[in-house]
């Protein structure tokens, strides 16, 4: 059944194996369009797992899915130009400088032209780098460095960014700035799934999956799933464990 015009991301009963692990088990969930989705759970929960098969990286054992109304593996392809993808660590090429690696994410890209130079522009305003354009990505901060990775995701004005504990490792005040970043996306109607480990981000999302052991135990809105504010995430999160 495909799925509605207002779902970006349908899974069905996906799932991927590694031998005998069940990394990811049967999960079964809709993302909206134009909301933050946000996976949480500790490591080894199966979030990263998860979004790998939903950016058509790696192939689901069993199940299947749709995200921006494409099947994640007969059409994986065409999958990657509607998706932005942010990894957890730093993936770009760091000898090169900020206005190269944007350079090179616009032509991948087949963005040539003024139309080039323009998002290299509107990029380097949103990332906060203006006059950075030619500092070797090597010698950004932590912050900066994912802050390039983000928009050299966005270069492409993608319907999805999928973005993979994507403020590991940052300080305090960048992860904030960050994640307003973030929250600015979605107000402009873009759509974001997050897989974090971290309790405040999660209070960031428009509605969350609790990820245990490769299964999905919980899925809703920050408030439903603490009962209308009674209990917090993490006294959730507890609970849902001991009853999984």
């Amino acid at each position: 059944m495909p799925p509605s015009n207002d779902i970006i991301v349908q899974t069905f009963d996906l799932s991927r194996h590694f031998g005998k692990i069940k990394a990811v088990d049967k999960l079964n969930l809709s993302v909206k369009k134009g909301e933050i989705f946000g996976f949480l759970g500790p490591n080894g929960a199966g979030k990263t797992t998860t979004i790998r098969m939903l950016c058509g990286i790696l192939q689901p054992t069993l199940g299947r899915a749709q995200v921006c109304g494409y099947d994640i593996v007969k059409e994986a392809e065409l999958l990657k130009s509607h998706i932005g993808y942010v990894s957890q660590k730093f993936s770009l090429y760091q000898d090169l400088t900020v206005y190269e690696n944007l350079y090179f994410y616009t032509h991948i890209y087949d963005i040539s032209g003024q139309k080039a130079k323009d998002r290299i522009k509107e990029m380097v305003k949103l990332a906060g780098l203006a006059g950075r354009e030619n500092t070797i990505s090597y010698y950004l901060s932590g912050g900066l460095k994912q802050r390039l990775a983000l928009v050299c995701a966005l270069v492409h004005e993608p319907e999805l960014l999928i973005l993979d504990e994507p403020t590991v490792g940052v300080d305090p005040i960048t992860r904030k700035e960050f994640w307003d970043t973030l929250k600015g996306l979605a107000k402009e109607g873009k759509s974001l799934v997050v897989s974090t480990h971290l309790l405040d981000e999660a209070y960031k999302c428009d509605s969350l999956g609790f990820m245990h052991l490769g299964k999905l135990v919980a899925y809703g809105t920050p408030k439903e799933l603490t009962k209308n504010g009674k209990e917090s995430l993490e006294e959730t999160f507890v609970r849902l464990v001991k009853n999984a």
